[in-house]
């Protein structure tokens, strides 16, 4: 008896699992479960980094620092062209370029203010020959900001971003419907946007570090003494010649009112007058 209830439980497990195969086999062979399988998992996965992404993040022992360095320094100078002329001199001699390029004259310094972009292994000895013979600062400020996690973090995000970017291009050549081939594309483009911001954002970081970026200003002061109230009273001078041409190119604009009040004035007089005579010979 226990042999028999042996051998219907053997025939109905084998029949289950020939149902079984069959099914999945179906499945495979049609094409449109396989596909929305594979959709699934690829929306699923959106957002998931890749193991190999993972331990990029992780291993930042083995990668090299990305270092973002910047530098801003202000110091008086004896003669502003010559020192012009030696910091030109020393970024054109490290690789560097100027960037920016402002002069600005007031009654009390004339100075000037330079921004250069030099390759970073440079930044140091561009410094020292821009500012050689300089003995004070009024201001000197150096920053290092190491971004070297935001760089793996972001080109982690890309590697995903574009391994999924693939997958929904691969299930388009699979989609049997119009509304899953727009799906599909809808979300192609919004990936494509993500993928654009994160290489837009490594660019500017790779930009950051390869050329570091240094702000000099130099002035020269100039006397506060007699030479500023010499200055303001040539000022007044000039204003007040300038003020005299302004009334009588007034006076020129109202001439046809001027010329109306003195005939006027002569009309009036001359009738006072003749009643004055009139009262006389009476």
């Amino acid at each position: 008896m226990r042999a028999v209830c042996l051998i219907s439980l053997s025939f109905l497990f084998a029949c289950s699992n020939a149902n079984m195969s069959e099914s999945m086999l179906s499945k495979t062979e049609g094409g449109s479960d396989n596909s929305s399988y594979e959709w699934s998992n690829a929306d699923n996965n959106r957002n998931q980094p890749t193991s190999e992404s993972t331990e990029e993040n992780t291993d930042l022992s083995q990668v090299e620092r990305k270092l973002i360095k910047e530098g801003w320094i202000e110091f008086e100078t004896k003669k502003v062209e010559e020192t012009r002329e030696r910091i030109l001199a020393a970024v054109k001699n490290n690789g560097g370029y100027i960037s920016s390029d402002e002069s600005n004259n007031y009654s009390y310094r004339t100075g000037q203010t330079l921004v250069i972009r030099v390759p970073a292994d440079k930044f140091d000895k561009l410094l020292a020959e821009a500012t050689e013979g300089v003995k004070d600062f009024d201001n000197k400020n150096i920053s290092v900001k190491d971004v070297t996690e935001e760089f793996l973090d972001a080109e982690a995000r890309l590697k995903t971003k574009k391994e999924l970017e693939q997958r929904y291009l691969d299930l388009l050549k699979k989609a049997n419907s119009v509304s899953e081939i727009l799906e599909i594309e809808r979300e192609i483009g919004n990936l494509r946007s993500e993928i654009e911001s994160i290489e837009g954002r490594l660019k500017y970081l790779r930009n950051q570090v390869s050329l570091s970026t240094l702000h000099i200003s130099f002035y020269k002061s100039h006397p506060q003494g007699g030479t500023k109230f010499g200055g303001k009273f040539s000022e007044g001078l000039v204003n007040g010649w300038h003020g005299i041409i302004w009334f009588l190119i007034g006076l020129t604009n109202l001439w046809p009112l001027l010329l109306i009040g003195i005939i006027a004035v002569f009309l009036i007089r001359r009738a006072i007058r003749k009643g004055r005579e009139k009262k006389v010979k009476k």
